[in-house]
């Protein structure tokens, strides 16, 4: 009885270990897996090639999945830009000379049209600018 119990408690330390030690480290990158510097800090263009701004932030949800954007538009070497927010899946993705080209479907008048967002460093969340 007492082999039993002392195999069945190491049998699930054994188990236990190995659970935990094969979700802390991968062995390999996840297949259909991107990073993130294809978007941060990357140009984006309208249809026209029309450039509308740069990717400021990547917003990711809990569960680890992107879901959109934060876009500086309009200003002058960050004077007077504005941050809008897109959705991950409106920006379209291209390899053009070895670089990453991104697009959007709209246009930077539009951009400066859409709702402000301001980081709030307490919060550590995007927050509607105030008017």
């Amino acid at each position: 009885m007492k082999n039993n119990l002392a195999i069945g408690c190491l049998l699930a330390a054994t188990m236990a270990t190995s659970a935990f030690a094969a979700t802390t480290v991968l062995n390999a990158a996840p297949t259909e897996s991107w990073t993130v510097t294809n978007y941060y800090k990357k140009a984006v263009y309208d249809p026209k090639e029309s450039k509308i701004g740069d990717v400021d932030d990547v917003l990711v949800d809990k569960s680890g999945k992107i879901t959109g954007l934060v876009i500086g538009v309009g200003g002058f070497l960050g004077a007077g830009e504005k941050d809008v927010i897109v959705p991950f899946t409106a920006v379209k993705t291209a390899k053009k000379n070895d670089k990453w080209w991104l697009t959007l479907d709209e246009t930077k008048d539009d951009l400066k049209g859409a709702p402000g967002f301001k980081y709030d460093r307490a919060s550590t969340t995007w927050v509607p600018e105030k008017k």
